[in-house]
């Protein structure tokens, strides 16, 4: 299983996109219910970042195994100003504009796996797997 798509991030609409396909590769692989809507929900947040403060780039969903598991990873990479404190960002209540402060660290709750690199003036990636249970 070795299935990649990749998304530019640039709009609102884009963000729906990737939801979109997120959800439909979620119920493609057997994730639950539950499973699906909290990674739904951690791939938009992380979307929608990437539009407003990372300036855009792109969303990369792959269809991945460990057998007997199934899984989905999505990579979100942009070019813009970079996170200058990880651990203050991921904390919950710090936003840098008008959000709940949930973002990042919400969507490292709601995945299996979650990574994040940035580097002031260079970006940021985060990368977020979803397992199935079996």
């Amino acid at each position: 299983m070795d299935t990649t798509f990749e998304i530019a991030l640039r709009t609102q609409e884009d963000v729906v996109l990737v939801r979109q396909r997120t959800r439909s590769q979620a119920v493609a692989i057997g994730l639950s219910l539950v499973d699906q809507t909290k990674f739904v929900t951690a791939a938009s947040e992380l979307a929608r970042n990437t539009v407003i403060h990372g300036g855009g780039g792109i969303a990369r969903l792959e269809m991945i195994e460990a057998h007997p598991k199934r899984g989905i990873r999505l990579t979100f990479e942009d070019q813009g100003p970079g996170i200058r404190d990880i651990e203050q960002a991921l904390r919950d209540g710090y936003t840098t504009g008008n959000g709940m402060g949930l973002g990042l660290g919400g969507a490292r709750r709601l995945a299996s796996e979650f990574t994040i690199d940035s580097k002031p003036g260079v970006g940021t990636i985060v990368v977020i797997t979803q397992w199935t249970k079996q």
